[in-house]
């Protein structure tokens, strides 16, 4: 693969179970073995009892956006810009940080209805985007 100057992810024991499964197109999201706390990012232990043990919960792929910003500067040529991320508020409690798709700029707002949908980064890697949900 030629050098594009986009750093490549950086996968751990710790967060490999996270793209694995959006590569095999789910949203899983670590999950304490000890107290059940959801917790994302992917850490070692949990915040809450410290356990070491841990397993993992297919989301859903549901949530409201908490926040969002419309990125202009800088320039990282894995993106188009002007570039939306939004801070998403997933139905099962934890929040991920994704690139808005598919949704119009100006239709972003507090508490709007997302879902999630995987798509591939410039390296191969397969992340969790957001586009807003369309009433049917």
């Amino acid at each position: 693969m030629a050098n594009t100057g986009v750093p490549h992810l950086i996968m751990t024991q710790d967060n490999e179970f996270f793209f694995k499964a959006a590569r095999e197109g789910r949203l899983e999201i670590q999950q304490c073995a000890e107290c059940g706390l959801l917790r994302h990012p992917p850490t070692p232990s949990c915040a809450t009892c410290y356990s070491l043990d841990w397993q993992t919960i297919v989301a859903e792929g549901k949530g409201k956006i908490h926040s969002f910003t419309i990125a202009h500067r800088p320039q990282d040529p894995a993106f188009e810009y002007p570039h939306a991320v939004a801070l998403v508020d997933l139905v099962e409690g934890p929040r991920i940080v994704a690139d808005v798709v598919e949704t119009a700029h100006d239709e972003l707002e507090i508490g709007l209805d997302v879902e999630v949908v995987l798509t591939e980064h410039v390296h191969g890697n397969v992340l969790p985007s957001v586009r807003k949900v369309v009433s049917k």
